[in-house]
């Protein structure tokens, strides 16, 4: 399910902060929040100094970002604090701080290629929604199959409204949640079938162990390939991009080679899903 990155650096760099952190009044929300100045800080870093200086700032401050967005979730599973909502708020934080992040690019590749700077910086970062929506969802949807881990549909789907917690924020950042997980839903079509088969094993030890077996199977090549659609490989595409005098690289790589490997990673995860419909049919 991880990557190189993820297994090797940001993920246990993330665990020791979040065990550094777990005996003080630091809470999840707050390492979520650092994440975010922390992308704006790349952002302004980026565009802001000269270069090479910029890309030798910002790129080890913009990498910092996933320990931090590690961080947050596995403090949160420490202190016993994991929820929706603290997934909302993680979010919330990521999708905001790259908004700015992309704006700010564009305002920097305005001065070469004028408007067409706006048009490719909106057309990349909506391959990226549509890009990390499919692979973070359908991780999410592997752990809450196989492991039992809830996730934002649990408190946001139509089928159960019971884990949602009320709050200000929730009431503001609501249709985001409900966006994300239609979004998600949209580009799944069988996940509904999948979950009605499921939920005739509950209940039955030996069936629900059957279907984990299944999920678990089915799922191994789909995720090989969502892991390239995952932020890692965007945060150093961006690096060598600037590395190489300007963000143009980087929109046309989210453009083009991430959005064919998007199509193909789509028609993976269907031939999957047809997989574990047919066995749990059986």
């Amino acid at each position: 399910m991880e990557d190189w990155l993820n297994g090797h650096v940001y993920h246990p760099l993330g665990e020791k902060l979040a065990l550094a952190l777990a005996p003080t009044w630091v809470t999840p929300n707050m390492v979520s929040f650092a994440g975010w100045a922390l992308i704006v800080a790349a952002a302004f870093l980026y565009i802001g100094l000269p270069w090479p200086v910029s890309v030798l700032l910002a790129f080890p401050v913009h990498a910092l970002w996933h320990v931090f967005d590690g961080a947050d979730g596995a403090l949160a599973r420490r202190t016993g604090k994991s929820s929706p909502v603290g997934e909302l708020v993680d979010g919330v934080c990521d999708y905001t701080g790259h908004i700015i992040l992309y704006v700010a690019l564009a305002t920097l590749l305005d001065d070469w290629v004028g408007g067409w700077a706006w048009a490719l910086a909106t057309f990349s970062g909506l391959s990226r929604i549509l890009q990390s929506n499919h692979s973070e969802s359908q991780r999410r949807i592997y752990l809450w199959r196989v492991y039992g881990v809830p996730w934002l549909k649990n408190a946001y789907g139509a089928e159960d409204e019971g884990l949602r917690r009320r709050s200000l924020f929730t009431a503001v950042f609501e249709p985001f949640a409900r966006l994300y997980v239609a979004l998600a839903a949209a580009s799944n079509p069988l996940n509904r079938e999948i979950d009605a088969l499921i939920a005739h094993s509950e209940g039955h030890p030996w069936e629900q162990e059957r279907v984990r077996r299944v999920c678990r199977r089915a799922a191994r090549t789909p995720l090989r390939i969502q892991t390239f659609l995952g932020p890692n490989i965007r945060t150093v595409a961006l690096g060598i991009s600037m590395l190489a005098g300007a963000p143009l690289w980087f929109f046309l790589f989210e453009i083009v080679p991430l959005n064919l490997l998007l199509l193909w990673s789509k028609r993976l995860q269907r031939r999957s899903d047809l997989k574990v419909v047919a066995r749990l049919s059986l």
